[in-house]
């Protein structure tokens, strides 16, 4: 790794993002052992944290630096699967989005490249992402985590027919109150030439629903964002659309502000 596994910056809003998934760094033993479509990188959240940058005053980030391929930091660290029943990757990715393999053969990650993994990249960022969230209830009595994520509109191998824009996910509202979720929908469904759900095919990945615990001050909130919305195209280069960002930055900017102007009123 040629930066530190985890980027934390710190501010006074109530409110943290948090970016698990664009981060492209990957170990130069590890690249190695990927094959030509693992080094492609296609399922990063391209973007994503420059997408934010600068939307809310005072905001704490904390973002992944790692690819998800090395590990995904958005995974139980015991393995058990988001979303049993359905196609998905893994702790450790075996293939991409479009469950191609991303290993050479005879290379895929062991269980102790797991283990090893686990302690020197995901155990790192989350124990950030928690510090954080603790030392930010500790300043307002409330802390809540807003989860940025991006994913290409169209991906068979996952999900049928072309994803909404904006996919809000609070695991059906457990992870956050309800004003929580509701600022987030409502500027969303009413974002005009965007189309937005709420926990569908995406309802809050492993760190939303680790952290959302309305009742103790903490909730968490995930949004995934169709990259059709800020790319140029959903293929490599992966380029970034200032036109279309700048456009979608503004709704992500109401979004944020109104969750932060709402959470004193949160307070267990």
């Amino acid at each position: 790794m040629t930066t530190p596994v985890v980027e934390t910056r710190r501010g006074t809003s109530p409110v943290i993002l948090g970016f698990p998934h664009t981060g492209t760094e990957v170990p130069a033993d590890i690249w190695a052992r990927l094959n030509g479509t693992g080094k492609i990188l296609a399922d990063t959240d391209w973007h994503i944290h420059d997408l934010y940058d600068g939307l809310l005053d005072g905001v704490t980030t904390v973002r992944a630096t790692f690819h998800r391929y090395v590990i995904d930091a958005n995974r139980d660290p015991a393995g058990a699967s988001l979303y049993p029943g359905q196609n998905t990757t893994g702790l450790v990715p075996e293939t991409d989005f479009d469950g191609n393999a991303i290993w050479n053969e005879g290379q895929a990650p062991t269980s102790e490249d797991i283990v090893a993994r686990l302690s020197a990249f995901h155990a790192p960022y989350h124990a950030a992402l928690a510090a954080e969230i603790e030392r930010v209830k500790a300043i307002h009595g409330v802390a809540i985590l807003y989860d940025c994520h991006s994913i290409r509109a169209h991906i068979p191998f996952l999900f049928e027919g072309r994803l909404p824009d904006f996919n809000i996910g609070t695991d059906m509202g457990r992870t956050c109150a309800p004003e929580v979720e509701t600022a987030a929908v409502e500027v969303a469904t009413r974002a005009e030439g965007y189309t937005a759900i709420l926990n569908g095919r995406f309802k809050g990945g492993w760190t939303t629903r680790h952290y959302g615990k309305p009742e103790t001050g903490v909730h968490a909130i995930q949004m995934e964002l169709a990259q059709s919305t800020h790319l140029a195209a959903e293929a490599p280069p992966f380029a970034y659309d200032a036109g279309k960002a700048e456009r979608l930055r503004g709704h992500l900017q109401t979004i944020l502000e109104r969750i932060a102007r709402i959470a004193p009123d949160l307070k267990p």
